[in-house]
């Protein structure tokens, strides 16, 4: 677990660095894949892409490793000032760090994330993707932003608890592992060493 606030900045860069990419491929592939292929007349998902010229994101089409950068650049700065802080504190008003086992306290901690995190990124991916070539309504946006929950929630969850914070926390351990301390060689007590010449 981080220790300073430089820990925690690192920790929460590579917990976006690897969502944001999961949710990228989520949701071009598995959610918006068939749709795609099918407006583009495309057999493959990348292909439906290229063909459209991009990715659909406020009002216009923007590449791939544009999405990435927008939507890792607001999940960063929204895991650094919400997810992180307040998760922790959520987690430690059901869990006591220093008593409760870890793994209850990691767990809580993913559950909090998760449940701040999810909606609000939903919402704001309603906002980046919201279909504005055809006016704007607020209705839409709430009725797109529940949708988006409803995908993104389960898929967060089980990702966050079983492959995405797993894999940051062993990455994290190797770059930060503590060094173990030389032992002290303790001077031997005068009577011991008088027994052990004897």
């Amino acid at each position: 677990m981080p220790k300073n606030q430089f820990q925690r900045m690192v920790f929460a860069f590579l917990t976006v660095l690897v969502t944001v990419h999961a949710y990228v491929f989520y949701s071009l592939y598995v959610v918006n894949g068939d749709t795609l292929m099918e407006i583009a007349g495309a057999s493959h998902v990348l292909q439906a892409i290229n063909a459209q010229g991009g990715v659909y994101m406020f009002g216009r089409m923007l590449p791939i490793w544009a999405v990435i950068l927008i939507e890792f650049c607001f999940a960063y700065g929204l895991e650094c000032i919400m997810g992180s802080p307040c998760s922790f504190r959520l987690a430690c008003k059901v869990f006591d760090p220093k008593k409760d086992h870890p793994m209850l306290v990691e767990t809580a901690v993913i559950c909090a994330t998760v449940g701040l995190m999810c909606p609000t990124m939903s919402f704001l991916a309603a906002c980046f993707y919201y279909p504005y070539y055809s006016g704007f309504n607020v209705l839409t946006l709430l009725a797109n932003w529940l949708k988006l929950v409803c995908y993104n929630l389960p898929f967060a969850y089980f990702s966050q608890m079983f492959f995405i914070q797993p894999l940051v926390r062993t990455v994290f351990k190797h770059l930060f592992a503590e060094k173990p301390q030389k032992q002290r060689m303790e001077p031997i007590p005068a009577p011991v060493k008088a027994m052990e010449q004897a």
